[in-house]
Formats: C-alpha cells, structure tokens, sequence
C-alpha cells in the first residue's frame, strides 16, 4: 500500500507580514497531483490542518477544496487535529464526510477505533490519534500523571490491543501529533511542555509498522518506521535551511517499508543575512538573494538611520530586522532579549527568584512554578478548543 504521509499545514497563517495562502493553495495542487501521478493509495495528515483554532474564512474554503479534490480522486485521506486545531470544529461533519473517504479522527475516545484499507496482502489498519492534551485527557485515559507519555502510551495500549483482535498479518500505520525524543524543532512550533517535558520516547509506539508524525516542522527520520513529514511550508526563518517535502511510503508484505521523500513547491526562498548595514549593502556575494524573504541580523554597535528602508531598496522582499551589536556578553548594554533567547519561560521565572532573592528556588518551589506554568498552559489550552 502506497501512503503520502504529510503534516503541519497550518492553513490561514502568515510569514511574517507575507500571506501564505497563494502558497497553501500552491501545496494543496501539488499534493493532489502528486496522489494522482505517483499512485498514492492513501493519504494521511498528521494534525495542524489550521494555525488556530477559529481559522479565518479563506482558510476553511481551501480547506474545503482540499477535501473535495482528494474525494474526487476516490483516494481514501486520514487526518487528525493538532495542537493548533480546534478538535471539535475539524471534526463537525466527520460522520457525513466520513462516506466520502474523508476520515476525521478528532476525539481522544476513538483512537483504537482504526480505518481499514485492503491491499493485495491483506488488511492495514490506520489508528489516529488525535493531539493529546494531557490536562484534557486524562481521564479518558485513567492516568492519574498528565503527562504526554503517559497519555500517549495509554492510546498506543488500546491501539495495539485493538490490533491483537485483527486478523494474522494485518499492518498497523498510526498517525500521532507529538513532540518525539531525538526530534529537531524549529521556532514556529508552538510550545507543548508538560511538567517540564515536552518530549515522548519512540518507544511508546513500539509493535506498529509505521508511525506519521506531526508537530515538528522539519522533515526528518526518528526510526525507520517513525517520521515527520515536517511542514509544507517554511513558516520561521528557522526553517531557512529544511527541505521541505512530505514522505511516500511503501508498506508491503509482512510491513515491509521503503519511503521517498517529495519534494514541495518553494514559493520563495529564505535567506538569513547578519553583517553591518553597509556589509549587507554593499557585499556582492548577496546578490543571489534578492528575490528572497530576508531575515537581516544588524550588529552596528549605534543602530543606523532607516535601516529598514534601506535594506529593502536591495532586498525588497525584507520581513524581518534584528538588531544584534557585536559586544562582550558581560557588556550591560546587551540586549534584555538577546540574554532570554533560548531560555524556557519555566528557567526565566528561576532566574527571577535568585535575581530579587539572591538565590534559586528549591526543588520544592521549582514545581510550583512548574505547576503554575502548566496550569496556565492548560487553562489556554481549554479557552481554545471552547471557543
């Protein structure tokens, strides 16, 4: 059975200021002309099919022509929400579309409740599993730790328990959208930490034959059987150097796997300069990127005049100005940003207590904090999916 494994469209969104729906609708031919020239036999979408959970209306329409142009190919499609998508508004309809081939998995409750495809060899089963919110979940789940591995290590026990019923030589495909060990993120993924941990084991999906991730939106292999497809598009200038692509997969006899990677439409490349306003100016190396989206990295020690102005008088397509002075991390003057950068709000509020008190907080208060900081997380979480 041939598979296009696919995440992460997150229509509706923006890069920056740029607006990305030409591009979205651009992906969404490619893969539907993709499925119908490459013999693609299903299609999964593994979570983030729009960028909030109420998208604005031109997303829902491309949405809707995506469904329609993948039910006219009579090419089944599995697809589950994420962690940007409202659940109950992905899944309105699900039953109805479901007789189009079009099959929503969006409620925790149904995760070991899979779509089954017939190929020459037998059976494959198609288990989605929904992004889990652990705070949300688990009591479905009765686990007594919200935690991510623990919710998901509940859903893959009814998943494999579902598939021990099935007939002898049946192939498994789970779809899940998760943050897991070994995996690279990027800046435009927004945060899912719980507790601390963000991160699950690929071990928790152990005894499947292929496992289609979303979330992370580089293209990239944690196992053999356990990929992310990454996002079609670039949507930080993090992802300046992914390839983005989605995966073909080949599941044969006895789970047999192959995978290819194909390749997606750039609708314009990204380019991250850093240098002084007159290096970035005058420097003729840069030429070949002047048709790109531009993120410029300024390290004058005074901010020059109309830097931005400037700057897109070559790079007309400039998105994004950072200002970064070359000095000595010591220097006061360094930029309260630049002393943040990569640090989790959770090591921020750490700093705090020993900045005013004089010393960190004990382990004790270290998971008040992180309590606090779930329960906020949590409580944003649910505001979105009742919206």
């Amino acid at each position: 059975m041939r598979l296009l494994h696919t995440s992460d469209w997150h229509l509706g969104r923006a890069f920056h200021r740029a607006n990305m729906l030409d591009a979205q609708a651009g992906f969404v031919g490619h893969l539907v002309a993709t499925v119908r020239e490459r013999g693609v036999d299903a299609v999964v979408v593994s979570g983030d099919v729009y960028d909030r959970a109420v998208p604005p209306l031109a997303a829902v329409e491309l949405f809707d022509d995506a469904l329609h142009r993948l039910a006219d190919l009579g090419v089944p499609t599995v697809m589950i929400s994420g962690n940007h998508d409202s659940a109950r508004r992905l899944g309105v309809g699900a039953g109805l579309i479901d007789r189009a081939g079009i099959h929503l998995r969006t409620d925790p409750a149904g995760c070991a409740t899979p779509v089954v495809l017939r190929d020459a060899f037998g059976d494959v089963a198609l288990y989605g599993l929904p992004y889990l919110e652990p705070a949300l979940v688990k009591d479905e789940f009765g686990v007594e730790k919200a935690g991510h591995e623990t919710v998901l290590a509940a859903a893959m026990d009814r998943v494999r328990a579902d598939l021990a019923h099935r007939a002898p030589g049946t192939r498994s495909v789970v779809l899940a959208h998760a943050f897991v060990t070994g995996g690279q993120a990027s800046d435009s993924e927004r945060d899912i930490t719980v507790g601390g941990v963000a991160a699950v084991p690929a071990a928790v999906f152990d005894g499947v034959d292929y496992v289609a991730l979303g979330h992370l939106h580089g293209c990239q292999t944690i196992t053999e059987r356990v990929r992310y497809s990454g996002s079609p598009l670039a949507y930080s200038f993090s992802e300046a150097d992914h390839r983005k692509s989605m995966w073909l997969i080949d599941l044969g006899e006895s789970g047999v796997l192959t995978a290819e990677r194909i390749d997606c439409p750039v609708p314009r490349p990204l380019a991250r300069l850093r240098g002084t306003l007159e290096e970035l100016l005058a420097d003729p190396s840069l030429d070949r990127h002047q048709e790109a989206w531009v993120e410029a990295t300024l390290t004058d020690a005074v901010r020059p005049a109309d830097p931005m102005a400037r700057l897109a008088e070559r790079f007309p397509h400039t998105l994004s100005l950072v200002f970064a002075p070359e000095r000595a991390p010591e220097d006061p003057q360094v930029t309260y940003a630049r002393r943040l950068a990569g640090r989790s709000d959770q090591q921020i509020a750490e700093d705090f207590v020993a900045h005013v008190r004089g010393a960190g907080p004990d382990a004790d208060e270290q998971a008040v904090l992180r309590e606090a900081f779930d329960t906020v997380r949590a409580d944003a979480a649910v505001r979105e999916v009742t919206r």
